[in-house]
């Protein structure tokens, strides 16, 4: 049951915005009016003019396109550094990596690492595993040219938000599995990982604001084209299916606890630690999806940020 008066005071004026903010049934066109929001916020937010950047296309998948990946690095850093590799979300339908272009480089002058974001391919136009298979491409094309970038090998970690979380999920789930890349941690911020969690509302104070039960439907028959409502859902696209977490790099997850997707991420944490990965859990009072994008000067999106500054430190820095 959705229960609006738990809402943080702070996030309450987002609702009457965000109640129908997403128009999935054209979804070219949402992705276009998204862009634009986007860019509008990034030119209210500061420059980081101490972080250089630079695009290069790498290797793609077998009989894919290359892969577009931007490297974010503190200007003046000569030494070696740990690095992130960074998934944008969007459902498996929106977004690019342009839209976390101020994050990123607040990340990189923060944490002083380098951060390397991925585009990679979206649903429905390519369905799993093409996704995930760019991002694989391009952590291979990190982990594989490390000492070029002046990175550590040692100390990568990989993270994502929402659709980019659950990549970045199934993506450390991929890394185990083919033994060919070893990822030192993985940061999950509300990672969609649950493709059954696609029930319809029953009305709509009972669906969640940011992502909607209807929106996550959408984004999962996208995803999964033909495998979608079926038992052979691979973990790699759904984690939540796991059936063996063992050996994943030690994990962060967050969440807000009027999330849609705070069960999914509570149950794959709790597979997380009874399998002994070591586990970072936070969940938010009173916080929606996306809460710390969407009102970044609020309260708790400044204590999420702080956690999560704090764990990556420890984590690459250790």
């Amino acid at each position: 049951m959705y229960h609006e008066e738990r809402l943080d005071p702070e996030l309450a004026p987002l609702i009457p915005t965000l109640a129908n903010w997403l128009n999935l049934d054209d979804i070219p066109a949402t992705r276009t009016a998204l862009t634009t929001m986007f860019v509008q916020m990034a030119s209210q937010l500061p420059k980081f003019d101490d972080v250089v950047t630079h695009d290069t296309y790498v290797p793609g998948p077998k009989r894919a396109p290359d892969v577009l990946v931007r490297v974010y690095r503190p200007r003046n850093a000569s030494h070696v550094l740990p690095a992130i590799y960074y998934i944008h979300g969007g459902g498996m339908i929106l977004g690019t990596l342009n839209e976390n272009d101020i994050p990123c480089q607040s990340l990189a002058r923060e944490l002083g690492c380098v951060i390397v974001a991925v585009e990679y391919r979206l649903a429905p136009e390519h369905p799993y595993p093409a996704p995930l298979e760019d991002c694989y491409a391009g952590l291979k094309w990190l982990m594989s040219n490390a000492s070029a970038l002046n990175v550590d090998g040692k100390r990568v970690a990989i993270m994502g938000a929402s659709a980019g979380g659950g990549l970045a999920a199934g993506l450390a789930l991929l890394a185990r599995d083919r033994k060919e890349l070893k990822i030192a941690y993985q940061m999950l911020i509300y990672p969609m990982i649950d493709d059954t969690n696609v029930k319809s509302a029953k009305a709509a104070k009972n669906d969640y604001y940011g992502w909607s039960r209807a929106s996550n439907r959408i984004g999962w028959q996208a995803y999964l084209g033909k495998r979608f409502g079926g038992s052979n859902v691979p973990a790699y696209a759904a984690p939540v299916r796991a059936k063996n977490v063992r050996g994943l790099p030690p994990a962060y997850v967050s969440v807000g606890d009027m999330d849609l997707f705070l069960n999914e991420d509570l149950t794959y944490a709790h597979k997380l630690a009874l399998a002994g990965v070591p586990l970072d859990l936070h969940v938010y009072p009173g916080a929606i999806h996306g809460f710390d994008a969407l009102a970044p000067a609020s309260g708790v999106a400044k204590r999420a940020t702080a956690d999560m500054i704090r764990a990556l430190r420890a984590a690459l820095t250790a």
